[in-house]
């Protein structure tokens, strides 16, 4: 797939398209614009979503830029549904709750002070 034959569609976008199988019109009207994006998603890129916008202007013969905006709210929407659906990057934990921890001061114990020696820390 190359920017010539495919509007909206630049070399390095070309090229992610192709390294995720796909290679022609056809096969990005096969699968859509959505799951072309989601493809290079998975593949690890990082896409804007002017990638997603251009994908649709190619598949429908206008500039990206030209989409109405009632399009683009529905791609948007499907794009956010199909990234639910999505597994938790590896390497990484899932995002927990977020605790606060507050120290409190201990009234009981000394402080411990600047010029005291190691020595000291055990004898009363």
């Amino acid at each position: 797939m190359s920017a010539a034959k495919l509007r909206n569609i630049g070399p390095k976008s070309a090229a992610w398209l192709r390294q995720v199988g796909l290679r022609s019109h056809e096969d990005l009207a096969a699968v859509g614009s959505v799951e072309a994006f989601m493809r290079v998603k998975r593949a690890g890129f990082r896409p804007s979503l002017n990638l997603l916008y251009a994908l649709e202007g190619a598949l429908l013969d206008c500039h990206w830029q030209q989409l109405p905006d009632d399009r683009r709210g529905e791609l948007l929407q499907a794009y956010d549904a199909a990234t639910a659906l999505l597994p938790p990057p590896r390497g990484r934990p899932a995002a927990g709750p977020v605790t606060t921890t507050q120290m409190q001061d201990d009234d009981d114990a000394p402080s411990p002070s600047l010029f005291d020696s190691p020595d000291d820390a055990g004898e009363d």
